[in-house]
């Protein structure tokens, strides 16, 4: 089986966190839960600091400071309904594999809000992958019942994996 997720560590803090295989974990539960194949799909991750996420954040969002995670989905499957499911996605590609999207994680700034929130860093950067993954799968969290159906797969996603309610 190949990986779901391609990494590109930039910041080496991310090897004493595991970052790899917490990525792939949390994607790989994020697309089972979903009932969602795994193979023939990817995603790619970059591993940056805080300098990196806010040059990526100024850029794509026209917010020059650093944000945890940020993702760039490779398809618009967002609902037109506020809490409806997004739209399907496309059958991966079987010679080539289809790309998700891409995600960018910062480690600075979640090294400061697992301290903050007093969580182990493993969940909180795990919760955020899932987080990710879902933007990427056409989920948001702007609209009140996109954000309700959002935080609750999140909240279910993670618990079975053994990870607290990160919004508790």
């Amino acid at each position: 089986m190949t990986r779901l997720t391609d990494i590109m560590i930039e910041d080496a803090r991310w090897q004493s966190v595991g970052l790899e295989p917490l990525a792939e974990n949390a994607a790989v539960n994020t697309l089972k839960f979903l009932d969602l194949p795994v193979e023939g799909y990817e995603i790619a991750v970059l591993a940056c600091d805080d300098a990196r996420i806010a040059d990526l954040n100024a850029e794509f969002r026209e917010k020059p400071t650093p944000t945890n995670v940020l993702s760039w989905p490779a398809y618009d499957l967002a609902p037109e309904v506020d809490g409806d499911v997004p739209d399907p996605l496309p059958p991966p590609d079987p010679m080539m594999g289809e790309s998700l999207g891409d995600i960018a994680i910062a480690y600075d700034t979640c090294l400061r809000e697992a301290r903050i929130g007093d969580k182990p860093l493993a969940d909180h950067v795990t919760h955020l992958v899932v987080h990710a993954v879902l933007h990427l799968l056409g989920y948001d969290h702007l609209r009140d019942r996109d954000a309700t159906l959002m935080e609750g797969l999140e909240t279910r996603i993670l618990g079975k994996m053994g990870i607290a309610d990160p919004y508790m």
